[in-house]
C-alpha cells in the first residue's frame, strides 16, 4: 500500500489513481506495487495532493507543467547520450565519439576507428 494520507488529493485525482491501478491489476501486476504506481502516476501528471495542506499547495499549475516539461527533457537527453565532459573518451560509443568529433569540427572523423578518433579528440583539445 502506498505510505501517507490520501486526503489532500481531490475527488478527481482519487479516481485517477483507481482506474489506474485497476489497469495495472488487469495486466497482473500484484496490488501493492499497482496501488504504487497508480500513485506515482498521479503525483506526476498533477504534483501531488492539490487541497490546502497537500504537497501539491506550494506550487502554481505553470511551475507544474514547467517541471514536467524539463523533467522530460533532461529523460531524453539521458537517452540520447548528451556529452558529458567528465565522461572517459574510452568509456564512450563510437557513435558518441564521432558526434563530439563533429562538434570539434574534426575533419576524416567518419572514416577513423574507435582508437582514432579518441587521439584525435585528445589532440583537438
Amino acid at each position: 500500500m502506498p505510505r501517507g494520507s490520501k486526503d489532500q488529493y481531490t475527488a478527481k485525482q482519487k479516481r485517477k489513481a483507481e482506474h489506474i491501478e485497476e489497469s495495472y491489476e488487469s495486466r497482473g501486476v500484484p496490488p501493492d506495487e499497482a496501488a504504487a504506481r497508480a500513485w506515482a502516476t498521479v503525483n506526476k501528471q498533477s504534483g501531488g495532493g492539490e487541497r490546502s495542506g497537500g504537497s501539491g499547495q506550494n506550487k502554481s499549475e505553470t511551475a507544474k507543467a514547467a517541471a514536467r516539461r524539463s523533467s522530460a527533457k533532461r529523460a531524453v537527453a539521458t537517452r540520447h547520450g548528451v556529452e558529458r565532459p567528465d565522461q572517459p573518451f574510452e568509456s564512450m560509443t563510437k557513435a558518441e565519439l564521432l558526434n563530439r568529433a563533429r562538434t570539434r569540427h574534426i575533419s576524416g572523423r567518419s572514416s577513423m576507428r574507435k582508437q582514432q578518433l579518441i587521439d584525435a579528440l585528445r589532440q583537438a583539445a
